[in-house]
């Protein structure tokens, strides 16, 4: 579909994007949608013999999405519409003056009606849900991301009309399922932080109270989407379809927008969505292969089962600046960052650290310190483009011989109990089970930011406390524990051996 609309929309888009400053798209949430994109979401649309579609397209831009949508139906490619009635919002005087010549070039050849509204989506959708005034057949969207002020007139509007959300995009795409008629159709790209972590549940179990997923999709690079705008957010595109029985989810994947490697799958959605899980969290397999800790009847337990549990870092360093020195000495602890760890060796005092390699103990900063002996931890965040989203460590005590207590600062999650240390063989078990491939993949399954969150990784599931003993003494016993010979042993501890 090489459409010549497409590369108007596509060309305009580029134009303005280049003169309109970040600072303004961070202000509006704003980053149009690639006319690659725009085909593709199009086309993930089911064909239908309808005789009339009324579409959505609210954070409209220049008109990317509509395009692509009318193309597919002037190209008579599965929409066999009559007529087509168009509602869009842009708030953006200067995108919407473009957006309505987009309109107007297909209006002039097509029987199409279109209304481009000025307003605030949020405002008017919310209004128009409380008296259930639905009607469209179809929404196409790349709504904003920003996120919305707890105390703010747009977070009392959504609570309203019965949504609990935290950003500005989740708030569109449950505003436009309130708007679908029963069996409308929606069809979204989105980033990808609702699948996981407690702010998102509300909206989690909206969405699928509401509405039934019926297909995901992934792009393995998260530099390649909106390239051009310099987004790094981990994008997906989600198809929902309002008020229908939920079945089986179509999951596919590809490397970028160019969609030259395009994999495709089909899930249960018991898969997807966990019928155990309270949180709802939302997994996306990479493909049709069962990940072993998914498929384990040995690693299903709770953290709180085995007696562990795991908390953010402590210490925030730029609110406890006056309690940070560069150098340690009398009257300080060990203050641990994320650099500190290296290859399973810890790496302390660094000889150009960027705060400070120790914290004072006092009674100001005693309730952020934990007794020097054996824990766990995890990077917070890993690299934009790292091999591994669960990085893992040991901390073990004889690394600082003078210290009695050790300060973890906020960039790590540390593993306890009760805010005490671990044994040795279960520090180390937990790490090595942590730092396997299986693990990795499960993670990924349902986190697809650079984010690794303790509620995440409280709600993962885990090998009995014995198993994991067992596992840190092997552990310890290894002279060179190559990745290949961990996963070797988790797959023997999965199998009983």
């Amino acid at each position: 579909m090489g459409n010549p609309q497409v590369s108007y929309t596509d060309a305009l888009r580029l134009e303005l994007s280049s003169q309109i400053p970040l600072k303004r798209k961070s202000a509006l949430g704003q980053f149009m949608t690639p006319a690659t994109i725009a085909r593709f979401m199009a086309s993930l649309f089911p064909e239908t013999t309808e005789p009339s579609c009324r579409l959505l397209d609210a954070g409209a831009g220049v008109g990317a999405l509509t395009s692509a949508f009318l193309d597919r139906w002037e190209d008579a490619d599965g929409f066999n519409f009559i007529s087509v009635d168009v509602q869009t919002y842009e708030i953006d005087d200067l995108l919407r003056a473009h957006l309505e010549k987009t309109l107007a070039r297909y209006a002039n050849r097509l029987p199409v009606k279109f209304n481009v509204c000025s307003g605030d989506f949020i405002w008017e959708a919310a209004c128009r849900s409380f008296d259930g005034s639905a009607g469209f057949t179809h929404a196409i969207l790349n709504p904003p991301y920003k996120k919305i002020s707890s105390s703010s007139d747009h977070r009392e509007i959504l609570r309203r009309a019965g949504i609990e959300t935290v950003n500005l995009y989740s708030a569109f795409v449950a505003l436009a399922i309130t708007l679908l008629e029963p069996c409308g159709q929606l069809v979204a790209i989105i980033p990808r932080s609702f699948c996981n972590g407690p702010y998102y549940r509300p909206f989690r179990d909206f969405m699928l109270r509401h509405a039934a997923l019926q297909h995901i999709h992934l792009f393995s690079s998260r530099s390649e989407t909106f390239k051009d705008d310099d987004v790094l957010q981990e994008t997906v595109i989600v198809r929902f379809k309002r008020d229908c029985e939920q079945g089986n989810v179509t999951v596919s994947s590809s490397t970028d927008d160019s969609f030259s490697d395009l994999l495709i799958h089909e899930h249960p959605f018991e898969r997807i969505v966990f019928p155990d899980d309270d949180e709802r969290f939302i997994h996306v397999p990479a493909s049709k292969d069962v990940n072993p800790i998914e498929s384990s009847s040995v690693i299903c337990y709770s953290l709180s089962e085995i007696g562990v549990d795991v908390s953010t870092g402590p210490v925030v360093d730029f609110r406890l600046e006056e309690h940070m020195r560069h150098s340690p000495d009398d009257g300080t602890v060990p203050l641990l960052y994320p650099a500190n760890f290296i290859a399973n060796k810890i790496y302390w005092p660094r000889e150009e650290p960027k705060r400070g390699n120790a914290i004072a103990m006092n009674s100001s900063t005693m309730k952020w310190l934990y007794p020097n002996s054996f824990y766990t931890v995890v990077r917070r965040f890993s690299a934009k483009e790292e091999r591994r989203r669960i990085i893992a460590s040991t901390v073990y005590p004889n690394a600082f011989p003078n210290a009695t207590m050790l300060g973890f600062e906020n960039h790590l999650n540390v593993f306890h109990e009760g805010k005490q240390g671990l044994s040795e063989d279960l520090a180390y078990g937990l790490t090595s089970f942590l730092n396997t491939t299986a693990v990795d993949d499960y993670f990924r399954r349902f986190n697809g930011h650079t984010q690794v969150n303790a509620t995440d990784l409280r709600l993962m599931r885990y090998p009995t406390r014995e198993k994991l003993i067992a596992l840190g003494a092997w552990t310890r016993l290894q002279t060179d524990l190559t990745q290949e010979i961990l996963d070797n042993q988790l797959e023997k501890l999965i199998n009983g051996e």
